[in-house]
């Protein structure tokens, strides 16, 4: 994933936020999808949403098979209105929703004394098992890189210590990370992006 400018990151929330808005209030999702420059890239994203600074959905792909415009469009309505874990987000909320939108560049394997906290994100797979975290997520709980194993097999429907077997395969990957400031998604303003 090449390094976004301002510009691409604002254009890649207002994508964001337009898709999130259809799918709250149950319109089609945009169809008429940019596909020059940043939207035509392949690569991992995940797109997070808060209600009132609390997590509300969090839904991505770990490998861009397709367009990151489309693959923008698709995981925004999901985290707003399919992720299980929350109650969908409503029309009435969209004024105070704030969009997270994370960039994943390609897994690698990477052995426990490697990961850095705050840095990494992992991905856990035992057959067709698997479980992905963000890196802030370990930053957020303040977790160690055993904590932050653990939590992430926990997340793929296996045993906290699953890693330690040699049937798991660990990955590590990086994230650049930009988002809406609270309550000024009408004027795109960003928090500086994070390149993790």
């Amino acid at each position: 994933m090449p390094y976004l400018s301002e510009a691409d990151c604002q254009a890649l929330l207002r994508l964001a936020r337009e898709s999130i808005v259809e799918a709250v209030c149950r319109n089609p999702l945009p169809e008429h999808i940019p596909n020059d420059a940043i939207f035509d890239q392949l690569g991992g994203v995940f797109v997070t949403v808060h209600v009132h600074q609390k997590l509300r959905g969090c839904i991505g792909v770990v490998e861009g098979d397709e367009p990151l415009g489309a693959s923008i469009v698709r995981c925004a309505a999901s985290a707003a209105t399919h992720d299980t874990r929350f109650a969908p987000v409503r029309p009435e909320e969209l004024g105070d929703l704030q969009i997270e939108v994370s960039l994943l560049s390609k897994h690698e394997p990477i052995g426990v004394e490697q990961i850095e906290i705050g840095r990494h994100g992992l991905l856990v797979t035992c057959g067709h098992q698997r479980g992905v975290l963000l890196p802030q997520v370990a930053s957020e709980h303040g977790l160690t890189a055993e904590q932050f194993l653990a939590e992430t097999c926990r997340k793929a429907g296996l045993a906290e210590e699953a890693w330690r077997t040699p049937a798991v395969q660990l990955f590590g990957f990086t994230c650049e990370i930009f988002a809406e400031e609270p309550g000024a998604h009408e004027k795109q303003k960003l928090w500086p992006r994070a390149v993790l």
